[in-house]
């Protein structure tokens, strides 16, 4: 369970760093950012898992996020992986929502994915051993958000995963792959064609069939190109309904799908996942 540092940068009163290690989920080298704000010495600090959505690397929540300055100010590690496995030798599809960089936080069973494409198990297990070793993280005290293709990712591990997270948030998620086309390509390829075998990759479907959150929190732009076609937040506020979920669900208008809009908001679901991380 060794890592490798790649770069750190003090920023806001802490230390921005990206690593690297062997992952023996995907079977290949993953990079990952963490921020650690100033503790005192033994200090245990509530940790924040950020899930990116398609194309994305760790890097484009680290570098266009604006997460520093609030994680300083209330105490939160924040963690942003990768969206998949990575290299030459691993298997890759010309098209940008599907192979490298759209991992959809499954775990492969069809062929050439299954190898190597275990996203599921490298975010629900593998990853979080690892930060829990080498970080002053405090893991009886998490919570995940994600964007798109990582909504979807921060919905579904944590109603699969239920008291682990104290918090789930998202932004502009995809709350239901199997009613729209990025998650019927992405669970069909990486799955097969079985589509009972998709549900425990959909978050309305998994609340459907009976997983729970105390409470969740989503923020859509009005003007994201993806909404009618791709996200479909309604779906989400339909089964959180008839659940008894309690779910907040903020429509931005005039903002789209890019980092202009989660680094706008980024700060309030930092607030709120604190007030669930402390109490």
């Amino acid at each position: 369970m060794t890592i490798e540092t790649v770069s750190t940068n003090r920023s806001f009163g802490g230390t921005q760093g990206v690593y690297k290690h062997s992952s023996r989920e995907t079977g290949t080298p993953m990079v990952f950012s963490v921020f650690v704000p100033d503790h005192a010495p033994g200090a245990k600090l509530p940790v924040v898992w950020y899930l990116s959505g398609l194309t994305c690397t760790h890097a484009n929540v680290t570098e266009k996020g604006e997460f520093r300055r609030a994680c300083a100010e209330l105490g939160l590690i924040f963690v942003a992986p990768d969206t998949s496995p990575r290299g030459d030798d691993v298997p890759d599809d010309e098209a940008y929502d599907f192979g490298k960089g759209a991992g959809f936080y499954v775990d492969a069973t069809a062929a050439p994915w299954a190898a190597n494409f275990r996203m599921r198990s490298y975010i629900e297990s593998e990853l979080p051993e690892t930060i829990g070793a080498h970080f002053p993280a405090d893991m009886a005290r998490q919570g995940i958000m994600g964007h798109s293709m990582g909504g979807h990712g921060a919905l579904t591990i944590s109603l699969r995963n239920p008291g682990r997270f104290r918090a789930t948030s998202a932004f502009a998620p995809i709350v239901s792959p199997l009613h729209c086309p990025w998650g019927e390509k992405a669970l069909g390829g990486y799955l097969g064609a079985d589509r009972a075998a998709w549900r425990e990759y959909d978050a309305c479907a998994l609340i459907e069939d009976g997983a729970r959150v105390p409470e969740l929190l989503v923020d859509q732009g009005g003007a994201d190109t993806f909404l009618k076609e791709q996200l479909k937040p309604e779906l989400l506020e339909a089964a959180c309904a008839k659940a008894g979920i309690p779910l907040t669900l903020g429509l931005r208008e005039g903002y789209d799908h890019s980092y202009y809009f989660i680094s706008t908001f980024m700060e309030p679901h930092l607030r709120w996942h604190h007030e669930r991380l402390t109490r």
